[in-house]
């Protein structure tokens, strides 16, 4: 009797080792989806691919991206749909932040790309050495400048290609003109995507045409080409916040984190408060993706990963360092990345 008492005590203490052990494998849950604001220009898009593919095979997370403008992705990201934005430009974006950094539902972890500048006026070198005179905003009033720029559509103005539809300076740089008094002298065109804006110049210059329009400093062709940015008054608060007629203050870049982020990935948190994707960085991608056209971005994302452990092995865990460099190794690719035409 004594031994089928411990036989069914025993049988009992296993079964209760089992239930625990399955009870323990069940309850660990999922590591939470990492969602990426995916910004319609070139160097957003990369830094997401280069931080999904770190995200996923260096901590664990599935991450995914939702494709918009800067306006609609940020409310997405103020309302918790995207959880990591890696490019919010400041001062473009000085209203809305400031108001979802007030209210609590976003903060920022840090930079993305540094300092760089903006402008809405912006001509080629090329030009400027044939017409020396034409060197501020305020030459666009001049009819000989305004013709050098018209084409057939623009009535008589100088044509100037300004901010993409649906970002945050298509709003800024319309409120410089009027706040210049230029809307008798200037027509805009906004182009419906970065491509095509970028297109529009490359395709100027390469005729050494006239152009005029805006660029900011870590765009692609600003990289690559030889521009001029004509002047204008210097900027102030008083102007910025009333007319805008000033130039655009040097833009500060941050990284932009849902306020639930922390709580749930501390460590990627943590990995992007480390993050040093400079413009001396990003200007060496820009030349190798000029030189390799046929590449997307995630294959620029690949290519920077595998000849640069040294730069971003400093963002990350030592563990995770060496699950990213096996999955290289591997030739991996994130899940989350989007499919690229």
């Amino acid at each position: 009797m004594i031994k089928r008492i411990r036989v069914l005590f025993f049988g009992l203490f296993m079964a209760g080792i089992v239930a625990v052990a399955c009870s323990s494998g069940e309850s660990e849950e999922p590591k939470s989806l990492v969602v990426f604001g995916d910004l319609n220009w070139t160097s957003a898009q990369v830094q997401n691919r280069i931080a999904q593919f770190i995200v996923e095979k260096g901590y664990g997370y599935p991450t995914d991206v939702k494709l918009g403008a800067t306006l609609p992705l940020m409310q997405g990201l103020t309302r918790g749909d995207t959880d990591v934005t890696m490019e919010v430009w400041l001062p473009n974006q000085d209203e809305v932040w400031e108001s979802a950094q007030l209210d609590g539902s976003v903060l920022s972890v840090g930079q993305s790309l540094g300092n760089d500048w903006q402008s809405a006026f912006v001509i080629p070198a090329y030009l400027q050495e044939e017409y020396p005179d034409l060197d501020s905003i305020d030459d666009l009033r001049d009819d000989k400048f305004k013709d050098l720029f018209a084409s057939a559509e623009t009535g008589g103005k100088a044509r100037l290609v300004s901010c993409v539809i649906g970002w945050s300076c298509e709003e800024v740089n319309a409120a410089q003109i009027t706040g210049y008094g230029l809307e008798d002298d200037v027509h805009v065109v906004n182009p419906g995507d970065g491509s095509a804006l970028n297109a529009d110049l490359y395709g100027a210059y390469e005729k050494r045409d006239p152009w005029l329009g805006y660029q900011w400093g870590t765009n692609e062709p600003a990289l690559v080409l030889d521009l001029v940015r004509l002047e204008e008054p210097a900027y102030s608060d008083e102007c910025w916040f009333t007319t805008k007629a000033c130039a655009y203050e040097d833009a500060t870049v941050l990284i932009g984190v849902h306020k639930d982020l922390p709580a749930a990935a501390p460590d990627v948190v943590e990995m992007l408060r480390k993050w040093d994707f400079n413009i001396a960085i990003y200007k060496e991608v820009a030349a190798w993706q000029l030189d390799n056209p046929e590449a997307t971005t995630a294959d620029t994302a690949l290519w920077w990963l595998n000849n640069n452990a040294g730069a971003w092995t400093g963002w990350v865990t030592a563990e995770a360092g060496e699950a990213i460099l096996a999955a290289l190794e591997n030739d991996e690719t994130a899940d989350g990345w989007p499919e690229e035409g």
